[in-house]
């Protein structure tokens, strides 16, 4: 399944009890056009945090072939192929679902794909603008006014200095028994027509906060509070440095998931299971 979202009133993509969450909104919704009790669980290619959003997310769930015949109705004359029934349970969500959560798509899964761990990698973007009058109020939710100016260059200088594989625990927040480590494939700055910042953002994986820490840091050196050099000394410390503020939820967004050929997604998502060391 393919869909987007405004993270604006949800706390996060994760099911959590009494809140209002993207998993459970849609887990809530399969359930009741499928008429599965208790709903069917959602796998996601990358968790989001409260107020970050996506138009480009990625889920897979396993449902009983026969539950796709619920979404016929009752006038239902003749048995529909499993593309048209897709078809009409994209339709019937977009009638359940609540406007700040569309799916766009949904489509059988090849065997072995694995919406988390057979992708190849996400690409974020963060935006951000340093216009003196403020952001376009009507893109409020989904750009950060920064209020000094920004300095692109010294931007991606300082961006340069963390592409690669590394251990980015000084960007994470740890979580017991994960891996810090990953290739950031990807970090790059460009402003666009009109003045908007935007940070293109490419890994095989994320950890916990770490987009934004990386964006917060590059922030820093942008307005010329911190030196080109010093993300890289942070990076290299792997330790969490209080000098580095994690940036706002709502400037970022998840973009695009990719994934191999069919025939690689089993061997994908073996490879990204294992636990990653360095010295590999």
């Amino acid at each position: 399944m393919d869909l987007a979202y405004d993270g604006t009133d949800f706390f996060g993509w994760a099911r959590q009890p009494g809140l209002r969450t993207v998993q459970g909104e849609l887990e809530k919704a399969l359930g009741r056009v499928l008429r599965l009790d208790p709903p069917p669980s959602l796998t996601v290619a990358g968790r989001t945090d409260a107020g970050v959003h996506a138009r480009g997310q990625v889920v897979h769930v396993d449902v009983p072939a026969a539950s796709l015949s619920a979404v016929e109705g009752r006038r239902a004359t003749t048995p529909s192929s499993t593309a048209q029934r897709l078809s009409a349970l994209t339709r019937r969500l977009a009638g359940l679902l609540p406007l700040d959560v569309r799916v766009q798509a949904v489509t059988e899964a090849p065997e072995g794909f694995d919406a988390r761990f057979s992708a190849l990698s996400r690409r974020y973007a963060y935006r951000v603008g340093d216009a003196p009058g403020g952001v376009d109020p009507l893109r409020r939710n989904e750009i950060l006014w920064y209020p000094r100016p920004l300095d692109v260059g010294r931007m991606n200088a300082a961006a340069a200095r963390l592409v690669g594989e590394h251990d980015f625990a000084a960007f994470c927040k740890r979580r017991e028994g994960a891996t810090t480590i990953r290739e950031l494939q990807r970090l790059e700055w460009a402003r666009e027509p009109g003045g908007l910042l935007v940070a293109t953002v490419v890994a095989d994986a994320f950890c916990h906060s770490m987009v934004r820490a990386l964006v917060g840091a590059l922030l820093a050196v942008g307005e010329g509070n911190r030196p080109v050099e010093w993300p890289g000394t942070v990076l290299v410390n792997a330790v969490r440095d209080s000098g580095v503020s994690v940036a706002p939820a709502h400037g970022l967004c998840l973009e695009e998931v990719r994934y191999p050929a069919p025939e690689d997604l089993s061997d994908r998502a073996r490879r990204t299971r294992r636990v990653r060391t360095l010295d590999r």
